[in-house]
This record gives structure tokens, sequence and C-alpha cells, in this order.
């Protein structure tokens, strides 16, 4: 039987990831697994630990926690990657504010099924990206980069506190059309091809689905090996508040406002302050280049083989 990291994050969704622990725990132990269960307890606290439990020889590393916590310990595992294929396995029990990452890969979000999902070991490979802010910042990231209008809701977000899921990203949204929501010209690089533009949003999909629910990469595969990149023109208010259900629904693919292509290398440059949200996480809130590449089936993941 594989051994078993679970690295839980109490914090995450509000505190829903700390009320079910005890309910992790009791299914692990009911289903006989080797299992070690640990809580996160800093920022940044989910990539050390699953760096150790690499070193400690534990087969499978659970999150426990939203796309923050995914992607910290995608970070703490892409540490002992060194271009010989995929290193360790991943697992996930979607408990946070978004689960963009874990359900789309087909985690399952019942704590006893993710269990049960978790100790059959069922798994497929999956592609991580490769981000770097200002030639200084870097960082994996499993889901999808954001630059511009999906970087301020993201740094809306941090302002809503009891909240999670949808309820929690629509607010924030609302609040950027209004409030945040800046034009910024920009020069896109993808795989010698170039956009220039004033610019609403970029986002560099892995996965189709963020923000909680909004289907913004709808046609986006985790294990395809390229990006969808999604770049939208910069638009009246009006015209986003109007576009906003179509991101829910992904019916937004064809708006001649919006470009959706592939792409394995991008390069994003501005003299324009530059807003990125790195798996909804705010690594830097200023930058100027933003650079990503794909590393295709980088990971080993519990996901049914029917999962996106």
């Amino acid at each position: 039987m594989p051994k078993i990291k679970v690295i839980l994050n109490p914090l995450a969704g509000k505190g829903h990831a700390a009320r079910i622990s005890p309910m992790i725990a009791r299914e692990f132990t009911a289903l006989g697994a080797d299992f070690d269960l640990v809580h996160t307890t800093a920022r940044g606290d989910a990539i050390n630990l699953a760096r150790q439990a690499l070193d400690d020889g534990f087969d499978i590393i659970v999150g426990v926690g939203g796309d923050g916590t995914s992607h910290e310990v995608v970070n703490g595992m892409m540490t002992h990657a060194n271009g010989g294929g995929p290193i360790g396995t991943l697992g996930c029990i979607p408990a946070g504010s978004g689960n963009d990452f874990a359900v789309m890969a087909g985690a399952q979000t019942d704590v006893a099924a993710a269990c049960k999902q978790i100790v059959g070991n069922a798994t497929r490979l999956v592609d991580v990206g490769e981000v770097t802010l200002d030639g200084r910042a870097k960082r994996y990231f499993d889901n999808a980069v954001g630059v511009g209008f999906d970087g301020l809701v993201t740094i809306a977000c941090m302002h809503y506190k009891y909240v999670r899921g949808l309820a929690l990203y629509l607010p924030a949204v609302l609040e950027t059309v209004f409030c945040r929501m800046k034009r910024t010209r920009v020069r896109i690089e993808y795989d010698g091809q170039v956009i220039e533009q004033n610019n609403m949003m970029t986002v560099i999909a892995n996965g189709p689905r963020e923000g909680g629910g909004f289907l913004v990469a709808p046609q986006a595969q985790v294990n395809d090996g390229a990006f969808d990149l999604v770049v939208a023109q910069a638009m009246p208010k009006l015209q986003v508040l109007g576009l906003i259900p179509a991101f829910l629904k992904g019916t937004h693919v064809g708006d001649p406002r919006i470009q959706i292509v592939q792409a394995r290398h991008v390069v994003m440059t501005s003299d324009d302050p530059l807003y990125p949200h790195i798996d909804g996480e705010i690594l830097l809130e200023k930058v100027h280049r933003v650079e990503t590449r794909m590393i295709p089936g980088a990971l080993r993941m519990i996901a049914p083989a029917g999962g996106n």
C-alpha cells in the first residue's frame, strides 16, 4: 500500500478544511491507509512540507484546501523535478474557496469518495506550467496565470472574509468592473506570434476553469501539452459586465473581442503595471514582464482517466 502524506491548510475555505480534517483521518484509517496528516501553519508551508514528504519517501502527496493549497503542494513537488519524468503522485481533496484545478482534473468533492479515490491510486499524467515574473520570481502553476482583470479580481477577493466559491468571486468581479479595472497596453509573444493591443485580461490556462466556476478556457486540457491562451481586448465597463455570464458558461468562445489560441511559450510585457495571479495566488502585484512555459506530463495525479 502506498505511503500517503496529507497536507491540510486549516484556513482554506474560510475554515472548511479544518472542519473536515477529522473526517479525513477517520476515512483513511477505516480504509487501512498508511498515512500521515499534517496542518500548515503559515503561507508557503505546504511547499516545504511537500518537498520534505518526497525526501521522506512518501508515494502520494495530498493537498487538502483550494487552488492555493494545490499550488503550493505542486511547487514543493516540482523542486524534485530533474527533467527525467514525473516526480511523485499528487492527490487533492477539494476544500477551498476555489477548487478549480482539482475538480476539473477529476478529484472527488465528497470526503469519503475522495479518500477512496486516493487509496485506489488510479493516476494519469498532467501538465505543469512555469512562470517567471520580471525575470526574478519563478513559480510553477497547475491551473492558470491570469494577468489584468482576473489578477485584480484576486486582489479584491482578499477583502471578502466569510464566503467562498462563487459567493466570493462574483462580488469581487463586480468590484473590479466598477472600481479597479485598468486599460493596459500589452505585447504578447507566443510561439513566434505577436499580439499588441489595449488589453483587459490575459489568461494562460492549463485547466478550463478559474475563479470558483468561470469557464475562461472551456476547451483547455490539463494533459494536452499546451496552454490555452485567452486574450481579451479592452472594452467599456458595461460590455465587461455583459460578458460575465458568458465566462461563467464558456460561451464567449468565438467572440471577436476575445482571442483563444494554443501556446507552449508565452511572454507578456508592458510599460504599464501588470497584475498577475498564479493559481489564485498573488506573488507580486505590479510587474512588467510575465513569461510562462509548458512542462508536459510533469506530474502524476490521482484522477480518473476521463477527467479534464
